[in-house]
């Protein structure tokens, strides 16, 4: 490897921008109750995202109460594994822990929410997809990317690469070896609005 030739590639400006708008067409919009495209400087409460970078886009507020809507940004849920090898990968129940759902849809009554949920694998959300505003799913995401698509100044384009199931009893009824399987998914494979 040339060194030289390294740094003139590795962080460049037309890579990044190129990056970053595969960031913004991929975000995935699974719902959108007439929520998006955002308008304005609205007051936002956010969760799980920069306040530094949502100030850029709204009036940062610390109590949902306060706020015109809510931005909140979720990972799948997994359980966590002994050993070191095993907790890189996350695995377990994809659905949210009892305790976990009941503050986010706790959030969800009290103000218009949208959330944005990372896919690194398949989640079981169906009450997180009923009740949120929007739903949009990422892979990998920024903030900004995030915001830039929920404000109508980037166009998302995603499609999920999996279906996300509507309970863990459909997940354990499909068979392991066969893709998209569930019965009656929430989401189905390839599912996507564009925004």
């Amino acid at each position: 490897m040339d060194p030289d030739r390294a740094e003139e590639t590795v962080g460049a400006g037309e890579f990044t921008a190129l990056g970053e708008a595969a960031q913004r067409r991929s975000l995935t919009v699974l719902t959108n109750h007439a929520l998006l495209p955002l308008e304005g400087r609205p007051n936002l409460y956010v969760r799980g995202i920069s306040e530094q970078v949502a100030a850029a886009y709204g009036n940062v507020v610390a109590d949902p109460v306060d706020a015109d809507l809510a931005v909140l940004r979720l990972r799948t849920s997994h359980e966590e594994r002994p050993g070191l090898f095993e907790s890189f990968f996350h695995s377990g129940s994809p659905a949210f822990p009892e305790e976990e759902l009941k503050e986010i849809l706790r959030l969800l009554d009290a103000v218009p929410t949208l959330v944005c949920v990372n896919l690194e694998r398949p989640a079981v959300l169906p009450e997180i997809a009923a009740k949120a505003a929007a739903l949009v799913a990422d892979y990998g995401a920024s903030d900004t990317a995030l915001l830039d698509v929920a404000f109508g100044r980037a166009w998302a384009q995603g499609r999920l690469p999996f279906e996300l199931p509507r309970s863990m009893a459909a997940v354990e009824a499909s068979r392991p070896d066969v893709p998209d399987d569930a019965e009656d998914p929430v989401f189905p494979y390839g599912h996507g609005l564009n925004l």
